[in-house]
């Protein structure tokens, strides 16, 4: 019956696959493994390099956009580079942990 006003086709298919990790939930892997870390800013930078091979190997999967995975290698960096003081700050600094930090200036605010 073609004049029946609700469509029954399927939709169309879409790129969005639920079993996908987005940005935030990569932050929050790194967020809490730097945390579990906090008093031993060694440790922490070795899960750090784990995380940065596993979101590596998912951007070549497609799993990770170009714009997440520079965000996540540019706050890798400045957590691998930090001293024990800078590990600290970085760990607490809130904006750094939220999607769309760009950190251009590489000092955590300390507002």
């Amino acid at each position: 019956m073609g004049w029946w006003p609700f469509n029954r086709r399927r939709p169309a298919a879409s790129n969005d696959d639920p079993h996908m990790r987005g940005s935030r939930m990569w932050l929050i892997d790194l967020q809490e493994a730097c945390e579990r870390e906090y008093q031993n800013p060694a440790a922490g930078k070795v899960k750090v390099r784990e995380l940065q091979v596993e979101w590596t190997e998912a951007h070549s999967r497609g799993e990770i956009s170009d714009e997440l995975l520079e965000g996540l290698d540019r706050r890798a960096f400045r957590l691998i580079r930090a001293n024990p003081e800078e590990w600290l700050r970085w760990l607490d600094d809130i904006e750094f942990w939220k999607p769309g930090w760009r950190g251009d200036d590489g000092v955590p605010t300390t507002d």
